[in-house]
């Protein structure tokens, strides 16, 4: 169970560093291409694909790692700031409001330093203990 809790922290970790690190280059990317009149407003079809691809890795290391964390906050502070996440990188495809520019760094941030909170303080000395503490 011990070993379970690190892979599926440690995913998190490595999907939600990802992310932001694919949030914070895309604005680079695009100003460094030539660009047309046509092709500037909207991103490849396949770099939005990887938001949602990150989003379905992160949901699946979530639920593991919230499945045998000992902390139900840090369980319920996951799945806000993955829900957070999922609306912000929906409403930037959508465009349904306006919001700042750093506002999908937020949840990706807090879902770091969760995925780390939990590695950390879900040391289990049974295999049992991480499912049943409370």
């Amino acid at each position: 169970m011990k070993s379970n809790l690190i892979k599926s922290d440690t995913i998190g970790i490595v999907a939600s560093t990802l992310c932001m690190i694919h949030c914070i280059i895309t604005p680079f990317i695009f100003i460094a291409k030539t660009c047309t009149a046509t092709c500037c407003s909207d991103s490849p079809a396949w770099w939005a694909w990887i938001d949602a691809l990150f989003l379905l890795i992160s949901f699946f290391a979530i639920l593991h790692a919230s499945k045998n964390s000992s902390k139900n906050w840090v369980k319920h502070a996951m799945w806000i700031s993955w829900s957070l996440l999922l609306i912000v990188i929906s409403n930037e495809q959508l465009g349904l409001i306006t919001l700042f520019e750093g506002a999908v760094y937020v949840p990706a941030f807090a879902l770091i330093i969760l995925h780390f909170y939990n590695l950390k303080y879900c040391r289990c000395a049974k295999d049992s203990c991480c499912a049943n503490q409370k």
